[in-house]
């Protein structure tokens, strides 16, 4: 799994026109799955991104996670993660799982983190043609991959 995570001051994800996700303060994760993906990468991640300490103190020091700072979190399927641009202009997405290795992944994703928050998670939708809007605080912006834990 490979994820960009940003911390932000608010993010909205909009599908034909309607708002499906609105969150103020929190996290904005776009993740990206691959088939070689299992229950061991949703885990480690979820609890990586959840306790994450990027959010400042009293002393604008990193030292808050999304869940000490009751932050919000919107996550959104992103394949284009995997994108392979070694050879050519056109990127290849081979290496992103399809929607029938994906979706269940995803949505495992999803119950894990809210269980690791303590509450409810907001989403895009899945295959859908999104428009996200976000404010970047900081800017802040993570990206982690659970083949190349660095």
């Amino acid at each position: 799994m490979r994820v960009v995570i940003q911390k932000v001051l608010e993010a909205a994800v909009t599908i034909e026109n309607k708002i499906v996700a609105n969150i103020d303060r929190g996290l904005l994760v776009f993740v990206g799955i691959e088939d070689s993906d299992t229950n061991e990468d949703i885990n480690w991640l979820t609890s990586k991104i959840i306790n994450l300490r990027i959010f400042e103190d009293e002393n604008h020091v990193m030292n808050f996670s999304v869940k000490d700072v009751s932050g919000d979190i919107v996550v959104v399927s992103q394949f284009t993660l995997h994108a392979l641009t070694k050879k050519g202009n056109r990127p290849s997405y081979i290496k992103a799982a399809k929607p029938d290795v994906a979706i269940p992944i995803y949505e495992l994703f999803i119950d894990k983190m809210e269980s690791e928050l303590g509450k409810k998670i907001q989403t895009g939708q899945f295959g859908a043609d999104m428009k996200v809007s976000l404010i970047n605080d900081g800017p802040v912006t993570i990206t982690i991959d659970t083949k190349n834990k660095e």
